[in-house]
């Protein structure tokens, strides 16, 4: 026989630098207008000017603006870390939202539709992809040979490699699209909070490059220590809020607006329960069996269980608790949401069963979404979740770094949404972030609290949606100065 010809192989490879543009129109917050979707990749450049990997991004921009100058631009990053940024950019602030029902939940046909409450109308939004998330890759050596895993996490895979490699590509990013002179906004949910608090001082002390903005959507603890008492005391009014939600307080807490219901919580957490918890053994008899009774009354427990868990109910066991006389689960994320498990005995759900929900719904809309409308095609595969781990969390000091950067910059103030019914970052833990990013409160009128009645992805519940939004919008509106209005004490 002959020899046989040689065969190349083809690969599923990223492209470094290319991208996609694409002209719509849409609806918005009652406005008509053209806008241009740019989709593609954009390098990450190394000290030496290599290009090191390929960062997939979105960007939308209004057509017919007169002064970019005067155009706000939102760089938006979902979590993790190793999650895509489809999220938000397909649920929650950009020009198309996820098919879903009402509530959040799965319909056929898979897809998205016009989002009619996207803040397009007033700011400009750039959603990125770092690394291994969504389509972005790290790219070869200059040998062609890849990246040991060690190098990657060095490169990109902690707290502090993730922010100063996105400090740059962001600073590549604004370069190009020339918007040196556009108020600038950081959005984060979830990790990503982590990393735009981060960013926020990286930035400015690095780049140069100084915000007016940063929006922090179910916000991680950002560095800001809470453990034991703490930890624990913060999240009754959550587990009061899904019990509420669950009908499964008692008839004369369940007669009360959920707001009230967690007004008198929240009181009762700061002035008894986290008192009680720091006191341990110390606790009294009659003091144990006091904050028990109270305690089950407002998370929905039974109080011998809050008893045997030592006062002290850790969430994975409350998601599975709450319901088990109804055979049910609740969801980590948004405990609205139901699951069923194998057997009723246990300690933790089998599974999250609002993830499998979203994932349902979101992956066949994003693969469709990037390909079909917005046109860019690749045999890469889509990570909306991605191989990150191990993450290096050493060293977090990103709230510290928010504050510094707010303290530097008088223009910079901070916005936080958050849900009453998501159990991974609970909506008390955000106002405790609140309260201690800048202890010596001389800050206080620059950071707002926004609370919605769902969970994680508050956006996903179509009221939420629109008032979501709406207060991302008058929080945009409201934080670009007046012309002359100088930045100083």
């Amino acid at each position: 026989m002959g020899a046989m010809a040689a065969v190349d192989v083809p690969e599923a490879r990223i492209q470094a630098d290319e991208v996609v543009v694409t002209e719509h129109s849409a609806n918005i917050n009652g406005q008509r207008f053209k806008y241009k979707a740019t989709t593609g990749t954009q390098p990450v450049f190394n000290e030496n000017g290599d290009a090191i990997a390929a960062l997939h991004f979105t960007y939308y921009e209004r057509q017919g603006v007169k002064n970019t100058e005067e155009r706000p631009l939102l760089i938006s990053f979902n979590g993790g870390p190793g999650s895509a940024s489809v999220w938000m950019h397909i649920a929650y602030t950009g020009p198309k939202a996820l098919r879903v029902d009402d509530e959040g939940f799965p319909i056929m046909p898979y897809g998205v539709k016009d989002n009619p409450h996207s803040v397009l109308d007033v700011a400009d939004i750039v959603f990125v992809n770092p690394v291994n998330t969504g389509y972005s890759r790290a790219l070869p050596k200059k040998d062609g040979t890849p990246y040991s895993r060690d190098e990657l996490q060095k490169m990109f895979f902690g707290v502090n490699a993730d922010v100063k490699y996105l400090a740059d590509w962001i600073n590549t990013f604004v370069t190009r699209h020339e918007r040196w002179r556009s108020p600038k906004y950081l959005i984060g949910e979830s990790y990503g909070t982590t990393r735009v608090s981060g960013l926020a001082l990286e930035l400015q002390n690095r780049q140069w490059m100084y915000l007016n903005g940063v929006v922090l959507v179910s916000p991680t603890d950002i560095g800001i220590e809470r453990q034991g008492p703490v930890k624990a005391a913060n999240r009754l009014p959550y587990y009061a809020a899904a019990a509420w939600y669950h009908n499964a307080l008692s008839s004369d807490l369940q007669s009360k607006d959920l707001l009230d219901v967690l007004a008198e919580v929240e009181q009762y957490t700061l002035d008894v329960y986290l008192p009680a918890l720091a006191k341990g053994a110390h606790l009294s008899a009659a003091e144990r069996d006091q904050v028990a009774t109270q305690v089950a009354k407002y998370s929905g427990l039974d109080k011998q269980v809050v008893l045997g868990s030592n006062l002290d109910i850790s969430t994975s066991f409350f998601w599975k608790e709450l319901l088990r006389d109804r055979g049910q689960t609740v969801g980590r994320l948004d405990s609205r949401y139901l699951g069923i498990d194998r057997d009723n005995v246990g300690s933790r759900p089998d599974y999250n069963a609002e993830l499998t929900s979203w994932l349902h719904s979101f992956t066949p809309a994003i693969n469709y979404y990037l390909r079909e409308e917005l046109g860019y095609k690749t045999d890469v595969k889509y990570n909306m979740f991605g191989p990150v781990h191990p993450w290096d969390r050493s060293n977090d000091n990103t709230g510290e770094n928010l504050r510094q950067a707010m303290a530097q910059n008088p223009y910079l103030n901070v916005l936080i949404q958050s849900g009453y019914y998501d159990g991974a970052t609970n909506y008390f833990d955000a106002k405790y972030n609140m309260w201690h990013l800048d202890p010596s409160g001389k800050m206080a009128d620059r950071i707002d609290f926004k609370g919605y009645r769902s969970g994680h992805m508050m956006y996903l519940r179509a009221e939420d949606l629109k008032l979501a939004n709406d207060d991302l919008r008058q929080f945009i509106q409201a934080t670009v100065p007046a012309k002359g209005q100088a930045a100083k004490y």
